[in-house]
């Protein structure tokens, strides 16, 4: 179907560990023009922080209007691209975690590298929980208690404080009927 053909805004699933499927997501993110709608489902278990950042990123750096939708789990790096979203729904089955940034490496590094990553990360943490409150719109004491130690949060949870609207299943029609009053 070409672009022209398509009606409504061009849907993409976030689906898996979003490190290994990054290059198609990216793909995909780039197909939207500048400026555009779309809409981004997520059932998401995370991945490496530099995927949280490269998809967020090309969210906003693109300027591109869009949905976030949580239809399963939304957790770990999921959450900043769909932090980065313009509107954000969720429904009272969906879930996040909300955790510390968790460091694993199956290299073989040494000390002086292993150090200089240690002291990477201590400041990659840090910004990124920053950086995760701003695209909320929250204050990062809101979030830290969700953070630290690590939280399962419901999408009902999500909507209360303010991160996301909370929508019911309902059949397609009757969400888009609500959304153009």
């Amino acid at each position: 179907m070409h672009k022209q053909d398509r009606e409504g805004p061009i849907e993409i699933a976030l689906t898996g560990d979003l490190t290994e499927n990054q290059a198609d997501l990216c793909e995909k993110l780039l197909s939207v023009e500048v400026g555009q709608e779309c809409v981004l489902y997520f059932d998401s278990v995370g991945g490496s922080p530099y995927s949280a950042v490269a998809l967020a990123s090309l969210i906003l750096l693109r300027s591109l209007r869009a949905t976030g939708v949580v239809i399963g789990e939304c957790s770990s790096a999921a959450l900043w691209p769909f932090a980065a979203c313009q509107r954000r729904l969720v429904t009272p089955f969906s879930v996040s975690l909300f955790h510390p940034m968790k460091w694993q490496s199956d290299e073989n590094v040494g000390l002086a590298e292993a150090a200089e990553w240690a002291r990477h990360f201590g400041q990659l943490e840090g910004d990124m929980d920053r950086w995760l409150a701003e695209l909320f719109g929250v204050s990062l004491e809101l979030l830290e208690p969700w953070i630290r130690p690590g939280r399962y949060v419901s999408g009902r949870e999500m909507a209360e404080r303010g991160l996301a609207e909370l929508v019911h299943l309902q059949p397609l029609e009757m969400l888009t009927r609500r959304r153009r009053r």
